[in-house]
């Protein structure tokens, strides 16, 4: 497949020739809520199993199976291979994969730019007399803050990095399946939002293994 040479990522979902649904929806969320990144494309490939074939050889190459149907796929330019997508099927969930696999910085719910770079900053340090100057600056940096939206976001940033002081950077990835599993559970939908959200946040800390 041949990757535009402007765009350093491509996200391309695999589909039949005619998507919908729920998943598709999502899928298209992402797209929308992206368009003005720079240096990453979304793009569809409509797989037809019938008449001429229409991207059956793609599909092929990639080793794309209409029972998996949809399939995402992440196209990293100087990258042969491309990385496949296997959380689940939601929009902020596909956002993370690209963010953590491509360093591509793309807005999630309830997540704040400025945070995310000091949530990175605070992860690389090994010195905790570090991490607890970039801890001051999260919370001067709360300060600021107009929005109450804005102002809860910080404060789960601000928790995070306790928490990691306290218990060490273990502690991201036990409340990162603590937080997924009652996502998953039986919750309002207001609450599954606002868990996603902290699971955006929570994922600003995760060690890009790039």
């Amino acid at each position: 497949m041949h990757i535009v040479p402007k765009f350093k990522v491509t996200l391309v979902k695999f589909d039949v020739t005619y998507p919908y649904g729920e998943k598709h929806d999502e899928f298209v969320k992402v797209a929308e809520e992206s368009q003005n990144t720079p240096d990453f494309l979304v793009a569809e490939v409509g797989v037809q199993d019938y008449g001429n074939k229409e991207n059956a050889d793609l599909a092929e190459r990639f080793g794309v199976k209409k029972d998996d149907f949809p399939v995402l796929k992440l196209f990293l330019a100087g990258q042969e291979e491309p990385v496949t997508f296997s959380g689940d099927f939601k929009a902020d969930e596909i956002k993370a994969f690209v963010k953590k696999n491509s360093g591509i910085k793309l807005q999630l719910k309830h997540c704040l730019p400025k945070f995310d770079e000091l949530a990175t900053k605070f992860m690389k340090e090994e010195d905790k007399t570090k991490q607890e100057a970039v801890l001051a600056e999260a919370k001067k940096l709360q300060e600021s803050l107009e929005k109450e939206a804005d102002k809860k976001s910080a404060d789960v940033y601000i928790k995070m990095m306790q928490k990691v002081l306290e218990r060490g950077k273990g502690f991201i990835d036990s409340e990162t399946e603590r937080v997924k599993n009652i996502r998953n559970g039986k919750i309002t939908p207001a609450k599954k939002e606002e868990l996603q959200g902290r699971l955006n946040i929570i994922g600003s800390f995760v060690k890009d293994e790039l």
